[in-house]
């Protein structure tokens, strides 16, 4: 959903319009994540910032500062702070007045992106035009910019200088919500905060110098009568103030990453944003913040501070180095970014299994899982909780999970599961599967399971997302970035990371040794199938243009481990070419679904062989006996029985039941993606949805 960035340089000459144009290159980078309209601001002419808007594309915002605004791009700034922003509208409509940086007041005196919602700002609104301060917006994020400013002039009133890190502890201790933030000021010349809570951020530092340590240290309030209490809080409305700032303490401590052997101020530039493809152009040195860490920027220097001393929170923030490549992000010879990556993955499925798998001793060795698993194999129940797409890997997987550990496995969708606030033990082990590891539903109900004392694993694609931070072990599932709003590789290595986890948990089983083995050999098998399963796009294309395009409902049938694949076809349609498609278990077809089929019903049966290939066919001849007509997924050399009424067979290779639905889902993501091109849809980019879903 929304994306933030934020671009800081000090003692590093940038022209105001080289500025702009990395604001707006990180904003390109963003823009996979789903967004309606998009603003950045950086510093005017005088005291007051620049703000530019646009509803639409980057592209769009790019050409109105250029052709319309068109300001001085050739001054010079040697220290400067930028910010900008994608928005995903969830509080008023898609209008130009709408999009973010939202500001204080007139003069712009505070500038603030905003990704997630706050649920208090009703409260907020009323309780600032109070105050007298008149709402230009519809949206949420106004109320923060403006509380700014009325904490900062109370205190300015008081007689109180407070410096911009406290600042922001007094507003966060007004907000309710979640909340990815970026605020400058022209208070603060050269200054910015940043908070995170429920939101992804992190920070890229790129400086010529060596930095003396690998970390930042997090800084605590030692000051007990002012964690985060506001001296002016909105519940209390009062003219009373806390202790007060010393002014002569501001910016006192120094980083011990960024001093100098001499003493003489390193020429840094810093980064922030909601994800790391849009840092990995500038460097590839990054810190990636937890819930409630302040971050301070100024006269070179990163600081981090924290309300107070939690149990469990480290005290420091490391800086890591990002494995991404810059061309992983890049569309190279393809279309859309959704087609690179379905044809990448005979590449991203081996990558999921590379160095975890010996093929040779059929043994799965999995670093992030080692010493946990006995403490999962102790479980008395397992809870696979997810949303989407990597719902349905796990739907995808639970048969199996349920035959090698023996454990009964239960399916949630994580928004429900919090919802009904569900009964979790402490011999209960949690899974939680997402691409993005920032989902806010799935993250919620993370907590949920942790402070019920269950064991939680995270199976995430985006390595130091907040999933696999917070959970107790997990495994990484090196899809690679997936910059497509619909997921295709990501489920593929999710399908798999998932099977090496019930592998793993059977591994001393002698009676269940074979099934293993013939499995492991059957994920050797996977990254060629795959590949010569794509040889199947033309196929594709020609029954999408003979077939499916023009109409508008489809139903895809599939039973046992092909009831997940039925599913992801169904969403991957529905998603990327606005076709309503419902995926069925062809098992519930006599319930009721059977009255929806005719001549002109499209229909896609997944047919391949496994144990239950006998009641799959019953379900066709259900179908073809109404004069249904469906498109067949079949195995090489199937040969089916038939009463010759079906449109087309398409032929994949065959491998072990369990693993079969990562080949079958192959053609219905082609399908997904030809329909969609046939119709001149923007692939990556589909109508109302975002690929990071951080908002409830």
């Amino acid at each position: 959903m929304c994306g933030i960035f934020g671009y800081v340089n000090y003692l590093v000459d940038k022209s105001r319009g080289e500025i702009v144009d990395t604001l707006i290159e990180g904003l390109q980078k963003l823009e996979y994540r789903g967004y309606d309209s998009t603003g950045l601001a950086v510093d005017g002419d005088d005291d007051k910032a620049f703000i530019f808007r646009q509803v639409g594309k980057v592209a769009a915002l790019r050409d109105h500062i250029e052709k319309d605004l068109r300001p001085d791009t050739d001054k010079i700034f040697s220290s400067h702070v930028g910010i900008a922003h994608t928005r995903w509208a969830t509080h008023g409509n898609v209008t130009e007045n709408n999009c973010h940086p939202h500001t204080s007041d007139p003069n712009n005196e505070f500038v603030v992106v905003h990704n997630g919602i706050i649920t208090n700002f009703r409260d907020l609104r009323i309780l600032l035009k109070g105050k007298g301060f008149k709402f230009q917006t519809d949206t949420d994020t106004e109320c923060i910019a403006m509380l700014f400013k009325h904490i900062y002039d109370t205190n300015l009133k008081n007689g109180h200088e407070v410096d911009f890190n406290e600042l922001m502890k007094q507003v966060l201790y007004e907000l309710q919500g979640s909340y990815g933030l970026l605020v400058r000021s022209s208070h603060y010349p050269g200054e910015i905060v940043a908070t995170r809570k429920g939101s992804p951020l992190l920070v890229g530092v790129k400086t010529e110098r060596k930095m003396k340590v690998d970390f930042v240290d997090v800084e605590f309030n030692d000051d007990p009568e002012s964690q985060f209490a506001s001296p002016n809080s909105l519940r209390f409305p009062s003219d009373k103030t806390a202790k007060p700032s010393n002014s002569s303490k501001f910016h006192k401590s120094q980083s011990r990453a960024f001093l100098s052997e001499d003493g003489i101020p390193m020429p840094m530039e810093f980064f922030l944003s909601s994800d790391p493809s849009s840092v990995i152009e500038h460097t590839k040195k990054v810190l990636f913040l937890e819930d409630d860490d302040i971050v301070h920027i100024y006269n070179g220097e990163l600081h981090i501070h924290r309300a107070t001393k939690e149990k469990g929170i480290p005290a420091t923030r490391s800086i890591l180095t990002l494995e991404m490549e810059l061309a992983e992000i890049m569309k190279g010879p393809y279309k859309h970014f959704m087609q690179k990556e379905i044809f990448e993955q005979p590449d991203s499925t081996f990558n999921t299994m590379r160095g975890r798998i010996d093929f040779n001793e059929n043994v799965v060795r999995l670093g992030g899982l080692k010493d946990w698993l006995p403490t999962i194999k102790r479980a008395s129940r397992f809870l696979m909780i997810a949303c989407g797409t990597s719902y349905h890997s796990c739907l995808a997987t639970r048969p199996l999970f349920e035959e090698l550990a023996g454990v009964p496995v239960s399916l949630e969708v994580a928004s429900d599961f919090l919802d009904r606030s569900s009964p979790v033990s402490k011999n209960d082990v949690c899974f939680f599967v997402s691409q993005s590891g920032e989902t806010a539903d799935s993250m919620l109900a993370l907590q949920y399971c942790i402070e019920q004392g269950a064991t939680t694993v995270g199976i995430v694609n985006s390595v130091g997302s907040s999933i696999s931070r917070q959970t107790d072990c997990g495994v990484h599932v090196n899809a690679g970035p997936e910059i497509g709003v619909a997921s295709t590789k990501a489920y593929t290595s999710q399908y798999i990371a998932l099977v090496m986890v019930a592998l793993s948990l059977a591994s001393d089983s002698i009676a269940l040794r074979n099934r293993c083995i013939s499995i492991i050999q059957g994920l050797k098998r996977i990254p060629e199938q795959i590949k010569k399963s794509l040889e199947l796009e033309d196929q594709i294309k020609d029954i999408c243009d003979k077939h499916l395009n023009g109409q508008k409902n489809a139903l895809l049938l599939g039973r046992g481990y092909q009831f997940a694949t039925a599913l992801e076809g169904s969403l991957k349609i529905k998603e990327i070419s606005y076709i309503h498609s419902e995926g069925v278990a062809a098992g519930e077809l006599k319930h009721g679904v059977l009255a929806l089929v005719d001549k002109d019903l499209p229909i896609i049966a997944i047919a391949t062989k496994d144990s239950l290939l006998p009641k799959v066919q019953s379900a066709i001849s259900q179908v073809t006996a109404r004069e249904g007509r469906p498109i067949i997924i079949v195995n090489e050399g199937q040969k089916l029985q038939t009463n010759k009424k079906e449109l087309a067979f398409i032929e994949v290779p065959e491998n072990v039941d369990c693993l079969q639905g990562l080949i079958n889902v192959i053609p219905l993501q082609l399908m997904s993606y030809w329909l969609a091109v046939n119709q001149g849809i923007d692939v990556d980019f589909p109508r109302n949805l975002a690929k990071s879903v951080t908002v409830e």
